[in-house]
């Protein structure tokens, strides 16, 4: 089992940065590629940012190209969000997730999820 606790969200103005972290415990973290999701009030979890087993290969929501940067540090078994250029529509409560396949995937088989962390931005 792995366990992800997510950290770093909370209540910012449009135009504000935030980091998330997520630290990992149980199996080894670098077995697993990591990913980030978010859901908004009234809307299905969506795909945010996946980041490889390595840290070498990085994949991105549309949305988010250019404002949101994906990392992990497999020494300290954290995975990272920096989010940068904060808008309205980046609220929601993100969820830190991780899975094994082949190459990382917009459409992960997601196996162990973290309870997540309230993102707020005010306009």
């Amino acid at each position: 089992q792995v366990r992800l606790v997510e950290s770093g969200g909370g209540l910012v103005q449009a135009g504000d940065s935030l980091r998330l972290s997520c630290v990992a415990s149980g199996r080894t973290f670098s077995n697993y590629h990591m990913a980030w999701f978010r859901q908004a009030p009234g809307k299905e979890r969506e795909f945010v940012a996946t980041i490889s087993r390595s840290g070498g290969n990085t994949l991105y929501a549309d949305a988010v190209k250019g404002r949101l940067t994906i990392s992990r540090d497999n020494a300290k078994n954290t995975l990272y969000l920096q989010m940068n250029s904060l808008k309205p529509e980046d609220t929601a409560v993100h969820y830190c997730a991780a899975y094994q396949s082949l190459l990382i995937t917009t459409t992960p088989r997601v196996s162990h999820w973290g309870q997540g962390t309230q993102v707020t931005v005010s306009s």
